[in-house]
């Protein structure tokens, strides 16, 4: 049953970090077998590659690459709905992405100076996608449509396959519908490496979105500096901040939509109505019964779930910003009047009708958010992701002339004489 904690009276500035905050979790006892895994794909490429995947997939294959006759046929052999239903999501995501464009730009002036910034795409993206039994085209969605909106020129995806030697079919169309360039049948720390080294087959990118496991996430720790990634993801989160108006079993309905994601999963409640905590306490319990994935859901409730009970919103945001959530939910009265409150958090769903399903699959704002506190200094995936930015930079010998003094200072005061040098020499006559 999930626990109620009660600081009413308390100064939760105190207690909060102590009592609520999560941080990143550490898992050095399989660095080793990650590390192993990446320098076997490194040196032996495509033949380590299959050799894993028979081995933790159980799956003997004879290519590692998905060919066009097969994304059309799964594209084609889903259900028509579901169909449907991903081109409307990938529109939302499209749509919203599409405001995150910046131009590059230039300020120049009359004295001959001109600086700027180009703003280009990264060529080659990696995006990885939880697969096996699993599917997840909404992984797919979130990462391949602002890598396209940015002008990725290469997207390679890279997701295990099923016991029959096939990729997830939904997974297949969702790549179709995002514009996937290049699909490969390979999962776990093994495809990290092959998307950061490259191997006969795949190809080497410059960055690796996407979730995985641990082995995924440590792998892409080790990478980083071979490759870009966009963070390394710690399990699923929700804190709900709710008054005596929230309704109970929408409560507990959404702090279960994260429990059954992974039983390390946090489901947390801070409310200033001790009816509606222990409302929603059995609400969790009766819910829990209905689950498919019951023992998961039922375990993150117990270990990482809570329901905190406090004295004021005001408390409520103290402990919301300390634990600087992966998903917020304001099921106040008027969540607009306390939305400028929040500085920490992934994704702020505001009112009754706003769960956070609705951001994993449909609204456009992107799913791939900070957890595990890095909310306080990171943020959602974005356009920004997909892009680097050089800067530029012309001076006319005049203006050059005017600055050399200056320059020559700073550089003789930090004991760069090379530095001072290169404005001396151009005025030497």
């Amino acid at each position: 049953m999930i626990s109620i904690l009660d600081v009413r009276g308390k100064n939760v500035k105190e207690l909060a970090y102590d009592s609520f905050a999560r941080t990143q979790f550490e898992y050095e006892d399989i660095n080793k077998s990650v590390k192993d895994i990446l320098e076997n794909v490194k040196t032996r490429g495509d033949a380590a590659l299959l050799e894993y995947t028979a081995k933790f997939d159980g799956v003997e294959l004879d290519k590692l690459q998905v060919t066009q006759e097969e994304i059309e046929d799964a594209y084609n052999g889903i259900d028509g709905d579901l169909r449907s239903a991903l081109i409307r999501a990938e529109k939302n995501i499209r749509k919203f992405h599409e405001k995150q464009k910046h131009n590059s730009f230039i300020d120049s002036s009359k004295d001959g100076i001109m600086v700027g910034q180009i703003i280009r795409p990264i060529e080659k993206v990696g995006i990885y996608v939880p697969g096996g039994t699993a599917a997840y085209p909404s992984t797919v969605l979130m990462n391949a449509v602002p890598a396209k909106i940015a002008g990725v020129e290469e997207i390679v995806m890279v997701t295990p396959p099923m016991k029959n030697g096939k990729i997830n079919p939904v997974i297949l169309a969702a790549a179709r519908v995002a514009g996937v360039d290049k699909i490969f049948k390979i999962g776990g720390a093994q495809s990290v490496a092959a998307l950061s080294y490259g191997t006969e087959s795949v190809p080497n990118v410059y960055k690796i979105v996407g979730p995985g496991n641990i082995y995924v996430a440590m792998a892409k720790k080790m990478v980083y500096g071979e490759v870009d990634i966009d963070m390394v993801a710690g399990p699923s989160e929700i804190l709900v901040i709710a008054d005596e108006t929230a309704n109970p079993r929408y409560v507990a309905a959404d702090l279960l939509s994260q429990a059954e994601h992974d039983k390390l999963a946090s489901s947390i409640l801070v409310t200033t109505s001790e009816l509606l905590a222990n409302e929603v306490q059995k609400e969790v319990e009766r819910q829990l019964g209905l689950l498919s994935r019951n023992e998961i859901a039922r375990e993150s409730i117990e270990n990482y779930g809570k329901i905190i009970l406090v004295d004021d919103i005001d408390s409520a945001m103290v402990i919301s910003n300390t634990i600087a959530p992966e998903h917020l939910e304001l099921m106040v009265e008027n969540p607009f009047e306390i939305v400028n409150k929040v500085k920490n958090a992934g994704a702020i769903f505001m009112g009754k009708y706003s769960p956070e399903p609705l951001g994993d699959y449909y609204a456009g704002p992107n799913h791939t958010l900070p957890t595990s506190g890095t909310a306080k200094f990171s943020s959602p995936l974005s356009l920004d992701d997909f892009v680097k930015k050089s800067s530029l930079i012309y001076y006319s010998r005049e203006a050059l002339k005017q600055a050399k003094d200056d320059i020559v200072c700073i550089a003789e005061n930090e004991g760069l004489d090379a530095h001072a040098n290169t404005l001396k020499i151009r005025f030497e006559d």
